[in-house]
């Protein structure tokens, strides 16, 4: 495309320059022949997915197909580079697939180690599972990953166990926590609920909007305009609780209590769905943990916390006393494993959601049900007076650039580069560079040298390097 044709002429330009002024210029030509790309059209043009593979075709011949795809327009690029000038070596390429070009990379990767910068670590990754790979956090971070998309949000009721609840919430009857997500199909994997210990909470005596239930809940102060926006009005009146009745247009609600965040720490609460329990330590899991990184910018203030499909979630779960159980449970061979597989399936413990894909997107054209699993979560919820509210909510969520598929966030097993031990280094090395635009240097690339995450740099796929660790 014409784009190519611009990053060529832009490459070819400073090397041009430094030719002219008598620098020895090596102008060898390449062939970056490995990646997702080239698998994916390999595996459309054979018919095949990723579980296929070492199945209905062996890995050897799998990746001859791949190496027979990428090679396939060879001779249309050397033209390309012939007719647009574009000053390169043809005749001696290297070649990213060939022994000699991976052996170098294997160097690069011992030095690495060397300086104790390579670690293996069990965390949670950005995963795509039509793609069957984790990505890095640049991949997810390239400009279109992330994109508006409308998804269902849930106000979930977490009904609280009295005999925990502290002495200032006793005599109120039954109390729930009020958590909201973005997310539902995350909700069989809750294990804990977090609240920011600085942050104020409120009780608030109230009706379910779809079970017309009495109901006492809690939230945060700053947030209770928010949830009693739409149909609800505040009252001190005893008449108006008293004469409420399913159908009236508006619900009463009067606020009992105030507290800190640091107050509700400790209170245990029935779990949501109760589809399976955490293999390990379950009686750890369900109650009120403290994490700083809460905020009452939207929903309640309390944080539902899945620690197996969420970084944040599985840092506080870790960090808590006793530690928090992520929800793994054990497959037909022993394995613990989250309640949803490399598929982007629910697992046979999810009950009647088993089999079924956690997004829509997931299914083949034609396919996809009429009701997510998210919109019939919400229904489920609704009818067991488990839902305080259910909407539509436009967010920013973030995309596999190559599959166009929204990207879950999953436990994976990967190698890692220590980038946080040495980006201060890095942004220095930066500041020193003669960056044209310098807004681009300082801006963007600045920006995101500040912020680095630890480069994911395995990908558990076939045609690749492959990493020299065991």
């Amino acid at each position: 495309g014409i784009h190519h044709v611009m990053a060529r002429a832009i490459k070819d330009i400073f090397c041009r320059y430094k030719t002219i002024k008598g620098y020895q210029v090596k102008r060898k030509a390449g062939w970056d022949t490995h990646g997702l790309p080239v698998e994916l059209g390999t595996e459309k043009e054979l018919g095949i997915t990723k579980e296929d593979i070492g199945r209905t075709i062996s890995i050897e011949d799998y990746n001859e197909a791949c190496k027979k795809t990428v090679m396939r327009y060879t001779d249309v690029w050397n033209d390309l580079t012939e007719k647009m000038g574009y000053w390169v070596d043809m005749d001696d390429p290297y070649i990213t697939y060939k022994s000699k070009y991976m052996e170098s990379v294997w160097w690069l990767l011992k030095q690495i180690y060397d300086k104790g910068l390579i670690y293996k670590g069990y965390t949670i990754q950005p995963y795509s599972p039509k793609a069957g790979t984790g990505l890095s956090s640049h991949e997810v971070n390239q400009p279109g990953a992330y994109r508006d998309v409308t998804d269902t949000t849930i106000v979930a009721q977490f009904k609280a166990l009295v005999d925990t609840l502290p002495a200032f919430l006793q005599g109120f009857g039954d109390i729930y926590l009020l958590a909201w997500t973005t997310t539902p199909w995350t909700l069989p994997s809750n294990t804990a609920l977090t609240v920011g210990p600085k942050i104020d909470y409120v009780l608030v005596r109230t009706f379910n909007q779809y079970t017309f239930l009495p109901t006492n809940v809690i939230l945060a102060k700053n947030l209770v305009g928010k949830q009693f926006s739409k149909g609800f009005f505040e009252s001190n009146e005893a008449e108006d609780f008293t004469n409420f009745k399913a159908g009236d247009k508006k619900i009463p609600y009067q606020i009992l209590a105030e507290c800190k965040g640091s107050e509700l720490v400790g209170i245990k609460y029935e779990q949501l769905l109760t589809y399976a329990l955490p293999y390990n330590n379950p009686e750890n899991a369900f109650r009120v943990i403290s994490g700083d990184f809460v905020t009452t910018e939207d929903g309640t203030g309390i944080v539902h916390t899945a620690p197996t499909f969420g970084a944040d979630d599985a840092k506080v779960a870790k960090e808590a006393v006793p530690e928090i159980p992520p929800m793994l449970v054990k497959d037909d061979n022993d394995i613990l494993v989250p309640l949803v597989d490399l598929q982007g399936k629910f697992t046979k413990h999810v009950g009647p959601f088993a089999g079924k894909y956690v997004k829509n997107e997931y299914y083949s054209a034609g396919e996809a049900p009429e009701k997510s699993v998210d919109v019939e979560l919400a229904i489920l919820l609704k009818e067991e007076n488990k839902a305080f509210k259910v909407e539509k909510y436009v967010h920013s969520y973030p995309h596999s650039w190559r599959t166009d598929e929204p990207l879950l966030y999953y436990p994976l097993d990967s190698w890692f580069i220590k980038v946080t031990d040495i980006k201060d280094r890095m942004f220095d090395l930066n500041e020193t560079i003669n960056w044209k635009p310098k807004a681009t240097g300082e801006g963007r690339f600045g920006n995101w040298l500040k912020n680095a995450n630890d480069w994911n740099l395995s990908r558990s796929r076939y045609w690749g390097i492959p990493l020299p660790i065991w």
